[in-house]
Parts: structure tokens; sequence; C-alpha cells
């Protein structure tokens, strides 16, 4: 615990914070999406992204097939579909006829697409957790329970449990909560057939889908600002992604200069030797956020298997800390998927590397990419990036982010 963002607090009558306070959801997503603000320059970018039909994440605009066979999990690989239909099954009989039919979508629709991370109520996709009965809320954190590991819950709701605490620092419960979050749930749930869910809000979006028995939990967004609770109930929550900032620094202490100069595209965060465009106003450094479903990114700097052994196993490690999210079998499915990809894993830095830095970083594969990045302040006031706030991101490219490739030769085979 450290504290150390207190020291940035806004003043409680400054206008970035006063100006919206008192609003709710809906009153402040629309005072978001005003032309000339900063919120309302994000809206008008993202907006048009996710009507785009899906493809996938690429590394050169070109889809690699056989990626995803799809297959029945393997024995010991399943994921736990059965608990995650009685959880499922149960949120949705605490609804009623018009709630029901608000969280419901089609396997394969666009909505999974309308997922953000920003505070503001972009897209009102599903049900507004903060806006239903205690009831509702605990029935959709036990459907998160009941898929995800027992770290990735702790982490994933961490996260809303920061941007409660965040809420209260700075005086906007009303839009930063722990339930300021959509959830939707798409397809019919069911053993086998392909079905998921989706939560999203501030700092923590997640998209699951399970089929046969496998699962894919991505694209993934999770972050805090700050990354610590240091007061109320929760306080002594810290550290939240501490295993993620320390295995990338121990990577590059890992590599030899030359390799260390090679791995690090800019030595910046925000470098002139930068193209325009590098550093986003919402997604910073990062190239695979929300509305990217499409986007080409490049492999940048260093091929793991061409580093020192103890680098390459850093590397998995890193790529293990991300995936921790799944139950130990679809977790032990995804990593056997990742390993056999590492002579096509690059691994690229920005920024410094020395414990205490700030920095950006990126693992990626065919089938991973995978971003840690530190952000400048969005409710705290500083305009350079700051170690206790942090944003990552995880996708699976090439076509099975929301396991789309497996919902699809799903169909082939059973519809035609």
């Amino acid at each position: 615990m450290s504290g150390d963002f207190r020291k940035y607090l806004f003043p409680h009558d400054h206008p970035r914070l006063a100006e919206v306070r008192g609003m709710d959801p809906y009153t402040y997503g629309e005072f978001s999406k005003r032309p000339g603000t900063f919120t309302g320059g994000l809206v008008e970018g993202w907006t048009p992204l996710y009507l785009d039909s899906f493809r996938g994440v690429t590394e050169d605009g070109t889809l690699r097939e056989g990626l995803y066979p799809f297959e029945p999990a393997r024995p010991g690989e399943e994921a736990p579909v059965e608990a995650m239909v009685a959880a499922a099954n149960d949120l949705l009989a605490a609804l009623d006829d018009d709630a029901r039919a608000l969280i419901s979508f089609d396997v394969d629709a666009v909505e999974w697409q309308t997922w953000a991370n920003p505070e503001f109520l972009q897209f009102d996709t599903g049900l507004r957790l903060d806006l239903q009965p205690a009831e509702i809320r605990e029935k959709a954190l036990a459907l998160m329970r009941a898929s995800l590991s027992s770290e990735g819950f702790e982490l994933a709701h961490a996260m809303m449990l920061i941007n409660g605490f965040l809420g209260e620092v700075v005086d906007l419960e009303t839009i930063l909560n722990e339930f300021s979050y959509n959830i939707a749930l798409y397809g019919t749930p069911d053993l086998r057939a392909p079905w998921g869910w989706q939560l999203f809000g501030h700092h923590c979006a997640v998209n699951c889908l399970v089929v046969e028995g496998r699962m894919v939990v991505s694209p993934l967004f999770l972050g805090a600002e700050p990354d610590e609770i240091d007061a109320g109930p929760h306080a002594g929550l810290s550290g939240v992604f501490a295993d993620r900032i320390e295995l990338g620094t121990a990577l590059m202490a890992a590599l030899s200069d030359e390799q260390r100069r090679a791995a690090t595209v800019f030595e910046r965060m925000v470098d002139p030797a930068m193209p325009p465009g590098r550093v986003h106003p919402g997604d910073e450094r990062h190239l695979a956020g929300a509305f990217q479903d499409n986007r080409v990114i490049p492999f940048e700097g260093v091929r793991v298997a061409e580093l020192p052994e103890e680098a390459q196993r850093l590397a998995q490690r890193i790529a293990e800390s991300f995936v921790r999210v799944l139950p130990e079998g679809p977790r032990a499915a995804r990593m056997r998927e990742i390993d056999a990809h590492l002579d096509r894993t690059w691994f690229s830095w920005i920024g410094g590397h020395q414990p205490g830095d700030v920095f950006y970083y990126r693992l990626q594969s065919p089938v991973i990419v995978a971003e840690l990045d530190h952000h400048c302040g969005v409710f705290l006031d500083y305009d350079t990036p700051q170690p206790f706030h942090v944003h990552t991101v995880l996708r699976t490219p090439h076509g099975n982010d929301y396991g789309r490739s497996w919902v699809r030769e799903w169909q082939e085979r059973t519809v035609g």
C-alpha cells in the first residue's frame, strides 16, 4: 500500500468532477457524447467501428486458417459448463419478461462488439447492474464466479471494487461504483451449444463463451486507477497487477543490451519518434482495446524463440498471468495453444524498464495479443503515466475473439 494516488486528487469543486457530480449513468452518457469534449471525440471515433463485419485482429491483414480447430474439450480441460448454465438460468429466472428481453441476444449478435472500458455509457447493451435490485447484482456476480477461475473472479471483481472506491474518493458514486457495469447473455445457456455472457464498464470488460466444453475469455480488459484501496471496508486490496509488472521488468532484465534495444520500440511513453496517432487519447499505447476487433497490429520487438531461456520462460509466465482468469482446464488448453506458437511469438516494449518505471509491453503471436500499459489520469489529476494507473488487454487474434471461429464452425456443422 502506498497511497501515492492521493497526491493527485482534484479539488472537490474542480469542473472535471463538479459538472458531472450527481448525474445518473444515462445523463452522463449523453453528456459524454457532446462534440468538442474529450469523451465526445472518443465516442465519435469509436461509434462506427463496432458495425464493421467481424474478422479479427491480425498482424498483417490476412486471416490465418486452421489456428482454432473445433473439437470437444479434451478430458481434464472442460469448462465448468454445468455450473455456468445453472448460474445463468438462475439469473434469468430472477428477471421479469422485459428484463429477460433486454439481457438476451443471439450467440453471434453484433452487440458483442459494443463493449467498452470507459466510465461513460456509450452503448447500453443488456442490463445496467447498478440500476437493478441487489438480488440481480449478486446473481450476475455468481455467473462470473461460476465461469472464471477463483483468481480470475477475484481479479475482475477487484476492478469493480476499485471502481467503487474511486467513486467514493472523488464523490462520483452515481457514475463510478461497484456495479456501474452492463451484463448481457448471448445464446441460450446449454451444456453443448455455444452461448456466453458479457460484462463491461469502467476498467472491466469480460467476454466469455463456451461450446462443447471449450471456453474463450476474450476480449478481456482489466484496469485500475488507482491499483489499490487504502480505506473503507475493502482496504488492503493492492498490487492487483504486480505479477504482470514484475514479469515484464524481469524479462527485460534477462535480455542482453542488444536484445533490450531491439525489444524497445520507443524509449519514451510519448516519444517524438512515434508516428501520428500512436498514442490514442483514450487507449494511449494500447492497440487491441475496445472497438479494435479487426485491427492490424504488426509484430514488433524481438522474437521470443531467439531470446535466452530465462526470457522465454518469463514470456510464457506473462502469457499465463493473462490467461489465469480461465478455469484450470480451459487454461491448460489455452497455454497448450500459446506454447505451440512460441516460435512465432514477439515481445515489444515502450518506456523505462527499471523497477518503478512506467512502461507498455505487448506479447503477441498468431493466437494471443496481451498488452499492459501505464496511463495518464482520468479522475485523478496527472498528465503523465503513473505506476498506479494500469490497463491490460487480452485478445484471441485471427477470428476467435468472442469464440467467433468456434461458433461459426458449430453453426456450419449443426445448421448446415
